[in-house]
């Protein structure tokens, strides 16, 4: 019988570990076998140790098969499934998923929530009243049959193994671990059976691997899960050195995807609605639905004009038992009691913005988690208005806080002021992609 304390200790000194002792610790854990203390101390383990590329491999089989396998009916169209690996106001799945559905690709979507100072999608699409994100695989199928996509959490009968390891990763300092990322990530595009995968790797200080080189090794392992499994798969490398677009905050962020679906928004969502477009374009690519780059570039944004990719999000929401008025007024989305502008004592150029301190300010105000129980405010956030490279002055705000009383929106405005660095002199250009894997 294998000893849990040894599993430990032989990743702790840098062992390989065999599908046997892998299957001991993750599903013993989900069992209720092993003690969450237990996983923890080998998830920590891991994070200093690695795992080898045969070990990351079998992980990401065992969280795959710890849960059914999405079946989806023939339907005559390229299916796909994307992933961000997350970042600070990054709501891309809320306008991609709908604009591809538009598009003629059908996206049965899982998301996750919240993970240490990143947003998660389901928390996100849970401040909209009534919006339902638990379904069954059998559920989820029909859905995507009737809708042509869908943004779900994790079924309790898909990947139960990552779900439980992901909340335990949350709060045990252990989710930047790119072996850890890569089996998650997967495991959960491998269950959910879609023929194409598009990945969207984040860099920079609001992204859970801040230096280029580990996104691209990342982005490198889960190219290479996804092709040895037989799936056409792409990663885009983008950039996470500030918030992306204006909302930090669920219903804030519900509420920014809509205006882009909406075509109202303003300069401050710019590189936001930039990125969705790029990734729809490679996901058209990807599909085989567009052979060249400008050209699918130029479908995404005529769905987006349109309105079709706003009337498929109205039916998703529909579908999924939300309230569709939201769709036409944003307004009726939680709100917070106060609303506190920020602003700069110097006048000059922003030349960079703490995107981590930003997101962690976020979740002090009760956007995301501190703990696996918490309970998400869905009104709270912050909306960055002034992002890197644009001028600013003492008279004008760089960004307002959205709390639940006049201290704790004091408290969160002062800390977010040195959020911003601001200079003289246009600062250098960030690229918003930095590579295609």
């Amino acid at each position: 019988m294998l000893r849990v304390p040894e599993i430990i200790q032989k990743k702790r000194d840098g062992g390989e570990l065999s599908r046997e002792e892998l299957e001991a610790l993750v599903l013993g854990g989900l069992r209720g076998e092993v003690p969450d203390y237990q996983v923890a101390a080998w998830l920590m383990a891991v994070y200093f140790r690695g795992m080898t590329p045969q070990e990351t491999t079998t992980l990401t089989s065992i969280l795959q098969h710890s849960g059914q396998q999405l079946g989806l009916p023939p339907l005559g169209k390229p299916v796909l499934d994307k992933h961000s690996t997350g970042g600070v106001g990054d709501k891309t799945s809320l306008v991609v998923v709908p604009l591809l559905a538009a598009c003629g690709v059908v996206v049965p979507k899982m998301s996750g929530r919240g993970l240490g100072f990143t947003g998660g999608t389901v928390d996100k699409l849970e401040s909209i009243p009534g919006f339902r994100t638990d379904f069954r695989a059998d559920e989820i199928s029909r859905l995507v049959e009737e809708v042509g996509a869908c943004l779900v959490g994790q079924s309790p009968d898909l990947v139960p193994a990552d779900k439980y390891l992901y909340a335990l990763r949350d709060v045990t300092a252990t989710v930047d671990c790119i072996p850890l990322i890569a089996a998650s990530v997967m495991s959960k595009k491998l269950a959910g059976g879609a023929e194409y995968i598009l990945l969207d790797v984040k860099t920079g200080s609001g992204a859970f691997m801040p230096r280029l080189p580990d996104a691209l090794e990342l982005a490198r392992a889960l190219v290479e899960i996804g092709k040895m499994a037989g799936r056409r798969t792409l990663a885009l490398v983008t950039d996470m050195s500030q918030p992306l677009g204006e909302a930090v905050g669920n219903a804030l962020e519900v509420a920014e995807a809509i205006q882009v679906l909406q075509r109202r928004t303003g300069a401050a969502s710019a590189r936001f609605e930039i990125l969705c477009i790029e990734l729809a374009a490679h996901a058209l690519m990807l599909v085989g639905a567009e052979t060249q780059l400008s050209e699918a570039r130029r479908r995404a944004l005529e769905c987006l004009d349109s309105g079709d990719a706003l009337q498929v999000f109205r039916r998703i929401v529909q579908a999924q038992g939300g309230d569709v008025s939201v769709l036409d007024d944003p307004s009726l989305l939680p709100q917070a009691p106060v609303r506190l502008p920020v602003y700069v004592p110097q006048a000059g150029y922003i030349h960079a913005i703490d995107a981590r301190r930003v997101g962690l300010l976020a979740v002090r105000l009760g956007a995301g988690r501190s703990r696996k129980e918490d309970t998400i405010d869905h009104a709270v956030g912050i909306r960055v208005l002034r992002h890197v490279g644009d001028h600013v002055e003492p008279s004008l705000p760089v960004a307002e806080v959205h709390a639940r009383s006049d201290k704790q929106a004091q408290e969160i405005a002062e800390e977010l002021r040195s959020c911003f660095a601001v200079g003289q002199g246009a600062p250098r250009f960030q690229p918003l992609v930095y590579a295609v894997v």
